[in-house]
């Protein structure tokens, strides 16, 4: 199911940390003495346990004190692999399929393992993947982008050209509009690779966009919307706002310092910062501008909402505020009593996240979490809190709330509003259950 990391030895608390649970004793009792109350509970845990021997005192250590291999000879020359690869003891922290869940594997999904990543820059080796008739490595020589339709002047361009042209590089989350789809109806899968792994984080870089439909004299009275086509092999298009196409998107092949993956769109694709994945068109080869959406088959008979009532909304592509505590998640296991960090993502589609809180009981109490630089629009922002496990049962779920004021909301709110049959933008607050034994399980609280 991926890599799960075990939590298993005490950390160190930070120096100036203050746990939020001691955040009302502070103001009584001054910073030092809730620090050093915190403290001697925290590590209690640690105590026990190097006097039970489950943990290895730093004097007993073999690995510390005896030189080992690596230390006594030479490693291997500079170069020694043209193109870095990670450890060969990473080799379990991949991207991974849900068996059965696509008829044709050429048509299904790579979940990236959230659990193991670290900040909010998702490797291009583990970006999620998301085909609907396979995917090609293109000769960037050979291919083409058209702009054609309300324009003064239509313009084929080659990828040369393109580069030629001003870039610009920015980070933004892309989600797959069925991200955390399995759960809609119950806890369907076990790990967060498996309920949030269809999102990833990169610095995109490539031509606004704006610029390219500027060069060709858009149409800025009739223009409402943008035909995006890709050059696979299901021709996938979708409708994009005009306004969208104005904004912020970009027509990129650049991800994260190197050109796109072939996964992931080589040699072009189209970004679209906020909206569904699906928008992010890969292996771009025709952007037409038209007064009218074209209700293509993605967005007439496919990613559309269905509501209680029987009835679909369509065009509904906004990515709404998330989050999720990727640290502890499901399947993973916390083996010690003691100090934790808590750590997860939060993102949304409208703009910058503004606060994410974190309850280690279901719901019924909150604390408001650190939000780790830097924090920007459209974009993953990495949240922290401390935590003390004292061995007990818990429920842990985070919240987030943008700039828009837009509040995550809870399962039972959200299926009040869209019932159960939906498949799209699940965007509710996710809950984690902590057994006594620091087992981590999926659960859902309403």
């Amino acid at each position: 199911m991926g890599t799960q990391r075990k939590f298993g030895r005490l950390l160190p608390a930070p120096e100036n940390f203050v746990p939020p649970s001691l955040a009302a004793e502070i103001g009584a009792h001054g910073m030092n003495d809730a620090r050093r109350d915190f403290l001697r509970k925290s590590f209690a845990a640690a105590s026990a346990a190097l006097a039970s021997g489950s943990l290895l005192a730093a004097d007993g250590d073999p690995a510390i004190l005896q030189p080992q291999k690596h230390a006594t000879s030479l490693g291997l020359p500079v170069a020694h692999a043209p193109y870095g690869q990670p450890s060969r003891h990473e080799a379990s922290l991949q991207r991974r399929e849900s068996p059965g869940l696509t008829r044709k594997r050429e048509s299904s999904i790579s979940f990236t393992p959230l659990q193991g990543l670290f900040g909010i820059i998702t490797p291009n080796g583990l970006h999620f993947e998301r085909h609907h008739a396979g995917w090609h490595d293109i000769d960037p020589a050979g291919h083409r982008l058209m702009i054609n339709g309300l324009v003064a002047s239509p313009k084929v361009y080659t990828i040369g050209e393109l580069m030629r042209l001003p870039s610009v590089s920015r980070m933004h989350f892309i989600e797959c509009g069925a991200n955390s789809a399995m759960d809609w109806a119950g806890p369907a899968v076990p790990s967060v690779q498996y309920t949030h792994g269809m999102l990833s984080c990169c610095e995109f870089t490539g031509v606004p966009l704006s610029l390219l439909l500027e060069h060709c004299g858009i149409d800025a009275a009739r223009a409402k919307w943008i035909l995006a086509e890709g050059a696979d092999g299901a021709s996938l298009t979708r409708s994009i706002p005009i306004e969208r196409a104005l904004d912020d998107a970009i027509v990129a092949w650049g991800m994260n310092g190197e050109m796109l993956r072939p996964e992931n769109g080589y040699p072009l694709r189209l970004v679209v910062p906020g909206v569904q994945g699906v928008c992010w068109v890969k292996w771009l080869r025709r952007l037409e501008v038209g007064d009218a959406p074209y209700a293509t088959r993605e967005e007439s008979t496919q990613y559309l909402d269905l509501m209680p009532n029987g009835l679909q909304r369509q065009y509904s592509i906004i990515q709404e505020c998330k989050s999720v505590i990727t640290s502890p998640s499901g399947g993973q296991r916390l083996l010690d009593r003691g100090y934790y960090n808590i750590t997860g993502l939060a993102w949304s589609g409208r703009g910058k996240i503004a606060r994410v809180d974190v309850s280690i009981d279901g719901g019924r109490n909150w604390q408001q979490a650190r939000l780790e630089s830097p924090v920007l629009p459209k974009c993953l922002t990495r949240f922290n809190i401390d935590w003390a496990w004292d061995g007990k049962p818990y429920v842990l779920q985070s919240r987030a709330t943008d700039e828009t004021g837009h509040v995550q909301p809870k399962i039972g709110a959200l299926r009040a509003m869209r019932g159960t049959r939906s498949v799209y933008h699940n965007n509710a607050i996710q809950s984690w259950q902590v057994s006594a034994a620091g087992e981590v399980a999926n659960v859902q609280i309403s």
